[in-house]
This record gives C-alpha cells, sequence and structure tokens, in this order.
C-alpha cells in the first residue's frame, strides 16, 4: 500500500515543476526567480519649450470707453438712453437744465451788444477831440472782454449737453435727471466701436508676470457652442485694479466685433515665454504629492520598468511637463502604470 501511494503521487508532483517553468501564460524562470511579464502601453517622452496655459474669464468690451460728462455744473434735466443702447455719432443722450445757463448767455449777449456800442460813440467822439484817446482805448478793451464773455457762455451752453462722440453703446449710467452735477462729473460712460472690440480679463499677479503682448489667445463663450475666437494680447495692464487686485489685459480677437458687450467667456492664454522640460502624458504620474510625482520609465530595449521620481513643473489639460527625474529617458508606462514595480519584466503593447 504504501509504494502504490507514493508512485501514484510522483506524477502530480512532476506536472507542478513543469508549470514552474513554463506554463505558456508568461511565467518564465529567469536566474531562478520566477518573473511574470507584464502588458503595458507606454508613450514617448518629448523634450520641448513649453508653457502653461493661463485660462481667465473674459468680457467682450469696445476697444475704447469714453466717459461723457457736462462741461458745466446743473441740475440734470434729462438722460435720453439707457446702458445697453446703441447710439450713433452725434445724437443727444443727456441735457442740463437749460433756464439758469440760457439766462446767463443772454445776459452776455446784451453786454457785448453795449459794449459795442459804446465802443462806436467812443471812436466817434474821440474823433472829435470830445474823448480823450485813453477813453477810447477803454472802450475798445471793454467791447473785447464783452467779446470773450459771450463767446465763454455760448461755450458752455453747447456743452450743457451731451452727445454721442461716435457710433457705439451705453455702458454704464451714473446720474439720473433731477441730480445736481458738479463740472466733469461721470454720467454716462461710451463704448465706442469706432477701433473695434476686444477681450477683457482680469490676471493674478503670478500669472500677468509671463504675459507679454502679442501672446496667442483663444476665447470661447458658453453662449456660442462649438465656436473658437481667436487671437492675441493686445495690452498688459502696468498696474493692479485698487478694487480687485488683478491686472488688467487686453486681447485683440478677430470676429467680435457683432458679439454683445459684457458677453462673458473663458480665455485661454499661451504665453510665448517657457521653460524646456520633457513632456509626457498625465496617465503616466503616480503617487503625486505637491510637485512631486513617480514614473515608469522603459528600458531601452523596451522590456522592463524603472521607477522614477520625477518633478512635476506644471500639468496643461492632458499633457505633463517634467522638470527634472526623466533624463535619458525614451518613454513611459501609461496604461497599466498601477500594476507594476520597479525592475517589472514587461511587454508594450502597441
Amino acid at each position: 500500500m504504501k509504494t502504490r501511494s507514493i508512485t501514484m503521487v510522483s506524477p502530480l508532483i512532476a506536472a507542478v515543476v513543469l508549470t514552474a517553468c513554463g506554463d505558456g501564460n508568461g511565467q518564465e524562470i529567469r536566474d531562478g526567480t520566477a518573473a511574470q511579464e507584464i502588458t503595458v502601453r507606454s508613450a514617448p517622452v518629448t523634450s520641448t519649450m513649453v508653457s502653461r496655459t493661463i485660462v481667465a474669464a473674459g468680457t467682450v468690451a469696445p476697444k475704447d470707453e469714453i466717459s461723457l460728462s457736462f462741461k458745466i455744473g446743473g441740475v440734470i434735466d434729462r438722460i435720453a438712453v439707457d446702458p445697453g443702447d446703441e447710439v450713433r455719432a452725434g445724437q443727444l443722450l443727456a441735457a442740463l437744465d437749460l433756464r439758469e445757463i440760457e439766462a446767463g448767455l443772454a445776459k452776455a449777449r446784451s453786454a457785448a451788444a453795449k459794449a459795442e456800442r459804446d465802443l462806436a460813440r467812443a471812436r466817434r467822439l474821440q474823433a472829435d477831440s470830445v474823448v480823450t484817446l485813453a477813453q477810447a482805448e477803454d472802450a475798445e478793451t471793454a467791447a473785447e472782454v464783452a467779446r470773450a464773455d459771450l463767446e465763454a457762455a455760448s461755450f458752455n451752453r453747447r456743452y450743457a449737453v451731451i452727445v454721442a462722440p461716435s457710433h457705439g453703446t451705453v455702458l454704464r449710467r451714473s446720474a439720473e435727471p433731477g441730480e445736481t452735477v458738479a463740472p466733469g462729473t461721470t454720467v454716462l460712460v461710451l463704448g465706442s466701436r469706432k477701433r473695434g472690440s476686444v477681450i477683457e480679463a482680469g490676471l493674478a499677479d503670478r500669472d500677468v508676470v509671463r504675459v507679454r503682448e502679442g501672446d496667442a489667445a483663444i476665447a470661447r463663450f458658453s453662449a456660442l457652442p462649438g465656436m473658437e475666437f481667436e487671437g492675441r494680447v493686445s495690452q498688459v495692464a502696468a498696474a493692479a485694479d485698487a478694487g480687485t487686485g488683478t491686472y488688467a489685459v487686453e486681447i485683440s480677437v478677430r470676429g467680435v466685433d457683432s458679439l454683445t458687450a459684457g458677453l462673458v467667456g473663458e480665455v485661454e492664454i499661451r504665453p510665448s515665454a517657457g521653460l524646456q522640460a520633457a513632456v509626457i502624458p498625465i496617465e503616466a504620474i503616480l503617487e503625486g504629492d505637491g510637485s512631486e510625482a513617480t514614473v515608469y520609465a522603459l528600458s531601452a530595449d523596451g522590456t522592463r520598468v524603472e521607477k522614477r521620481r520625477v518633478t512635476v513643473a506644471f500639468i496643461d489639460g492632458n499633457r505633463v511637463a517634467i522638470a527634472r527625474g526623466l533624463e535619458g529617458v525614451d518613454a513611459v508606462v501609461t496604461d497599466g502604470a498601477a500594476y507594476v514595480d520597479n525592475g517589472d519584466v514587461v511587454r508594450v503593447m502597441p
């Protein structure tokens, strides 16, 4: 019975040994150690000059914003437009109560007429030697002063109303009829389309330092799905806005002149100033910790992986710029990276 038992077990042991040597499913013996071949996919490492895309909210606005005010102070009689109204050049927008202004103009006109009569009389009398030359000259001076007063009153009357200096859109209205305003107080802000429209965005200090005039930009609007507007940075503010702490950046974009002023969208700015970095797909990144992460690099023959600790410069969409850690590496593991370890044998799928 004992002999029969040994004979029956022996083939089972032999089968186990044969399986350990190689069962056709990727198992093999190398240097006396069983190694499992793991199927992965890879991506090339591209070394290039890269820059992180800056994304910000942007608003369509006319290129020029004109603050409109009365040249003299007074009581506002009427304001004929509201924010959002389209206006044409020369259109009446607002006016002061003209009663006091018209009275002042009439007074200056009468004073000028009297001064002209006095001057004519003085010249006749001076010719007849009735008045002295000095008296005639005084009358001439008085006439000149009266003419200047009339001209000033006429000028003030002309600017007691606000007319549109160009075609555009009313952006803001900061006063109402019945209010008393001082000279130069902004009543309306007009967006002039004489030089077209732009997109305005506010950037934080960490972003604006990387932006230069001429940098490429793309604008998208949720109200216009599927449409993209290409342009370039045309102006960068030299100082931050006191209220928001952001820096105003102006982007000239083709095709937005017909869009409504105030339309809000998303702007992507691609700074021209970049850094030399290795670029890999985001799928290759594992164990991220701040700016540090793990990547599995392929050996030169593509059969094994090496665990690399890398420094991430920035993430831009589905690509990652690596500042350090991939020197001399041509390819990294993407699909299957989570299932390999340092030194593992791999088979790279096409």
